[in-house]
C-alpha cells in the first residue's frame, strides 16, 4: 500500500468493518458504511473530507449507512448493478474502473458472485475490498450464487498478487481458524496464523488486514486443490474441486465454535 495513504479498519454492529482509506490532504474514500454513526465519527477525529463511498453488495450491513453519508458530504456513491441498492449515482462492473481525483485513487473492479449475485471487489494500491465473499481463513456464505460461481471468484482473488493487503467485512478470523484447523491439523502456515489471532483478538486488536500470501497458505477455500484436501474430500467421493468446495462450505456453516 502507498506508505501516504492511511487505512482504518472502523467498527460497526458486532462484527462489521467499515474500510476507510485517505490520502495525507484529508481526502478519503469510505467502503461499505452499513452505519453512519461509526464513519462519521471517525472522519470528524481525524478530520476527513468524505468524497466518495465504494459498495460490494446489496446487503444492509454494508449500504445501511451510504445514502446518509453521501447526503451529508457530497459524496459520490460507487455499487454494482443492483436494483436493491438505491442510492447509487454510478453503477460499475467486472472491467470497469473508478477513477477518484479527490484523493487520486484508482480500482479496478473485479466481479465476484457467490455470497450475492451481484457481488463486487475493489483491487488498487495494494488493497483488495472483497466485502463478504473472501474472509481471512474462510469465504462468505452462499445466499444467492452456486459453489461453482464461488469457487471461481475466489479463483481469481487468489490469482492477485502475494502481498495484496485483503480488506474483508467482518471479523470471523477466531473462528473461521478453528474450523480451519479441523479440515488441516497439520498446517504448519494455519497454526501460525491461528496464534496470532488469538493474540490479536485477547488485546482487542483487529485481526485484518491480511496478505494474500498469508490467506493462500492457510485459508482451506483458496487451497482447494491441495494435496491436504483432496485426500480429506475424496473419501467422502468429492473427487472435482467444486464438490469438494461444496463440501467445504457445507461444514463451515454448520461447524460451532468449541466451548472454552
Amino acid at each position: 500500500m502507498d506508505r501516504l495513504l492511511r487505512l482504518t479498519a472502523v467498527p460497526a454492529f458486532a462484527d462489521n468493518y467499515i474500510w476507510l482509506l485517505a490520502n495525507a490532504s484529508g481526502d478519503a474514500v469510505v467502503v461499505d458504511p452499513g452505519d453512519a454513526g461509526p464513519v462519521r465519527a471517525a472522519l470528524a477525529r481525524d478530520q476527513l473530507r468524505l468524497r466518495a463511498i465504494l459498495l460490494t453488495h446489496h446487503h444492509a450491513d454494508h449500504i445501511g449507512g451510504a445514502a446518509e453519508l453521501a447526503a451529508e458530504a457530497g459524496a459520490t456513491v460507487y455499487a454494482p448493478v443492483d436494483a436493491r441498492i438505491a442510492s447509487a449515482d454510478v453503477r460499475v462492473g467486472d472491467g470497469e474502473r473508478v477513477e477518484l481525483d479527490a484523493p487520486r485513487l484508482r480500482f479496478e473492479v473485479i466481479a465476484i458472485p457467490g455470497h450475492t449475485l451481484s457481488h463486487i471487489a475493489y483491487f488498487g494500491h495494494g488493497l483488495l475490498f472483497c466485502g463478504d465473499t473472501l474472509f481471512s481463513v474462510g469465504c462468505g456464505r452462499l445466499f444467492e450464487g452456486s459453489p461453482a460461481q464461488m469457487l471461481a471468484s475466489l479463483d481469481r482473488l487468489a490469482a492477485l498478487p502475494g502481498d495484496t493487503l485483503i480488506c474483508c467485512g467482518h471479523e470471523y478470523t477466531q473462528a473461521n481458524c478453528a474450523f480451519a484447523r479441523t479440515v488441516e491439523p497439520n498446517n504448519e502456515a494455519l497454526a501460525a496464523r491461528s496464534a496470532q489471532v488469538e493474540t490479536l483478538r485477547a488485546q482487542g486488536a483487529a485481526t485484518l488486514p491480511v496478505a494474500l500470501d498469508v490467506e493462500r497458505a492457510c485459508n482451506p477455500f483458496l487451497r482447494i486443490d491441495s494435496a491436504a484436501l483432496i485426500t480429506a474430500f475424496d473419501r467422502h467421493s468429492h473427487a472435482d474441486r467444486v464438490g469438494r468446495f461444496a463440501e467445504l462450505r457445507r461444514l463451515k456453516d454448520h461447524f460451532r465454535m468449541p466451548a472454552p
